[in-house]
């Protein structure tokens, strides 16, 4: 059989987090108000009205341009897109295409097998969003509360092979968009969105052929199903001798398929021209430098010092550079510390996240901070608390604000270590256990595991395990 292999570009749209719509007052965030709301003259269309550009996306653009080692346009112009559709009041929309605020540029992936791959942008720019519209009982809604949105369009160079690595390239661009603060990147609420270019080639081959758009995919899962969906579908027409045509496709999230939308537009369809109402966007040197300096260390360059400087497991590191509060925290907590750097990791890891997904905040959000963690982490080290007490203080200490050494005092929280105390608690078990004590002395060892249960039970769990399982070891023999 002839071998085949997926070339796959993507296009995404990024709502840029700014208090303000792109070309107007109104505010950017409009999730959730009735529809046709948060409108004015301006993102409505109407006639005679002239756009103001949103300094702060022109901010927020040039920085994500650095995070992505794109080339910052000092003078970027605006375009006029020209299609038709019901969402889109004027008629046309208001892009950049000539002249983008980004050149190139791209992003490195970490892939779940240890390997890395580049993936180049081809362009960076901005444009205003559209309306929304929808389908109710065969009539069509139309909502132009998101029209003029700020957006960067953020278009990759064919470069991903797979499913697999379209949805690594839109996990760590997630969160390389978060991590420097320039969008809320969440999906399901449009702050993200993907089209999927794809095409499929003979192995070997140079040839970039026919491809088909995926548009309308809300979710990380989803572009990866679709675009193995159509790749399938693309090896099937070629097997049987028919030609791939080049198709836009919606995804139905409800039935997890692709259905044919239409042809696929051109650039000459959308007749792009000069934005005649407004001045070119301009960056000084000094601007764009200041604009570079203020970008934070970045999520894979914060994962390799972790794994270098920590002596983390790249496992670790991937997981406390996840979020750019949780490494944040990591930080603080070894600083605050003073120990091994892997000791915090294991507790923020197996305790703090557990609060965390709990709780549905970030870090930062959190009572407990990385002061209090690291002093209940001392407080099981000095053995004046157990480990077990020490996983119990995080969500309390989350809860009342207190500080761990407040809470263990007023509860009487502090380890038992008086051995004779704890002698007589082991002692108290042996004997209400005769049962128990005869399986053990005639071989069955796993019973030391209740015996250690009932000691924690009788103890409110401030015995210290290790040191009750060597007297009862001992009393038993």
């Amino acid at each position: 059989m002839t071998q085949y292999e997926i070339i796959i570009g993507l296009e995404t749209h990024i709502q840029l987090n700014t208090r303000a719509k792109i070309f107007c007052g109104c505010k950017a965030d409009s999730w959730g108000d009735e529809p046709n709301t948060n409108i004015c003259p301006v993102c409505s269309g109407l006639p005679g009205t002239l756009p103001v550009l949103n300094a702060e996306a022109v901010q927020k653009g040039a920085l994500l341009a650095a995070a992505m080692h794109a080339e910052i346009n000092p003078r970027s112009i605006f375009d006029r897109k020209n299609y038709f559709y019901p969402d889109l009041p004027k008629g046309y929309q208001i892009t950049q295409f000539f002249e983008p605020i980004g050149k190139g540029g791209y992003l490195d992936l970490d892939m779940p097998d240890g390997a890395q791959k580049r993936v180049r942008i081809n362009r960076l720019h901005l444009e205003e969003d559209a309306g929304k519209t929808k389908i109710d009982h065969g009539v069509r809604l139309v909502d132009f509360n998101r029209c003029g949105v700020p957006l960067i369009e953020m278009v990759t160079e064919p470069d991903l092979r797979s499913g697999a690595e379209a949805a690594q390239y839109l996990t760590q661009l997630r969160q390389l968009l978060r991590w420097i603060g320039v969008s809320e990147a969440d999906m399901e609420r449009g702050h993200l969105r993907c089209d999927a270019n794809v095409s499929i080639r003979e192995k070997g081959s140079t040839v970039l052929n026919t491809k088909t758009e995926i548009k309308n995919v809300n979710s990380i899962d989803a572009v990866r199903l679709g675009i193995e969906m159509e790749a399938k579908r693309q090896i099937a027409e070629v097997e049987a001798g028919r030609k791939v045509e080049s198709w836009t496709l919606d995804w139905d999230a409800e039935k997890g398929v692709l259905q044919k939308m239409r042809s696929k537009e051109t650039e000459a369809d959308y007749r792009y021209f000069r934005e005649p109402d407004l001045l070119p966007a301009l960056l000084s040197t000094t601007e764009i430098e200041r604009i570079k300096a203020s970008l934070p260390e970045l999520p894979l360059a914060r994962k390799a010092r972790f794994i270098s400087a920590y002596q983390l497991s790249a496992y670790d590191s991937d997981i406390l550079t996840s979020e750019r509060g949780l490494s944040d925290y990591f930080e603080s907590t070894v600083a605050a510390y003073g120990g091994e750097p892997k000791i915090v990791a294991n507790w923020m890891i197996n305790e703090l996240l557990r609060l965390i997904k709990e709780k549905g905040l970030e870090a930062s959000q959190l009572r407990i901070t990385p002061l209090h963690l690291s002093e209940i982490i001392r407080l099981v080290d000095s053995g004046k608390i157990n480990a077990a007490t020490g996983k119990l203080l995080v969500s309390k200490v989350d809860t009342t604000g207190q500080s761990p050494a407040q809470i263990v005092q007023s509860e009487g929280l502090g380890a038992i270590s008086d051995d004779s105390e704890l002698i007589a608690i082991v002692d108290a078990v042996i004997a209400d256990s005769p049962k128990e004590v005869e399986s053990f002395k005639a071989g069955k060892e796993s019973l030391l595991g209740w015996f250690l249960g009932q000691v924690m039970r009788r103890t409110g769990g401030k015995a210290d395990p290790r040191r009750a399982r060597e007297l009862m070891l001992e009393r038993l023999k």
